[in-house]
């Protein structure tokens, strides 16, 4: 479910009362982690943590790169966390981490989908929202353009 919203109150004023808790309970875990440099915006019809375009205007399709986002959606709530998709590494944390919370873990490549803010272990959406710095993950995202373009010119395969 796309928003319209402006703004993120808007989009949060638009939300019903259980979903607006949720999402605002997530929203101050990942701004209270957020690493210096991140903008929190609207984007994509949700509420984005992004690189702006002054820090990084290189992206493949003129918009901020994504890091992390909040939305709800028509049957559930996620976090997406491009962190955990374009690194492995992170990803196998991340998902250690959560699983040992006993929480079910409900994960598709970079959202984590939740029905109630208790289905939700903040404290490893909080660490793992702290663990990329934004230099390193916007060197992440450039050297895996490079590899695909690599790929694409039939230089990577061998």
């Amino acid at each position: 479910m796309r928003s319209e919203a402006t703004t993120v109150q808007a989009y949060l004023d638009a939300l019903p009362d259980d979903r607006r808790e949720a999402i605002e309970a997530v929203r101050e875990t990942v701004l209270a982690h957020l690493p210096e440099g991140y903008e929190e915006a609207m984007n994509w019809g949700m509420i984005a943590y992004q690189v702006p375009l002054e820090a990084f205007p290189d992206t493949y399709n003129g918009q901020p790169l994504m890091y992390a986002a909040l939305a709800s959606q028509k049957n559930h709530m996620a976090v997406y966390l491009s962190a955990i998709y374009a690194d492995d590494e992170e990803r196998e944390r991340f998902e250690e981490r959560y699983r040992a919370t006993g929480k079910r873990y409900d994960v598709g490549k970079s959202c984590v989908r939740f029905r109630r803010l208790d289905d939700l272990p903040l404290g490893v959406i909080g660490e793992a929202v702290a663990a990329v710095p934004m230099e390193r993950f916007v060197e992440t995202y450039e050297s895996g353009r490079r590899s695909a373009r690599s790929r694409a010119s039939g230089r990577g395969e061998g």
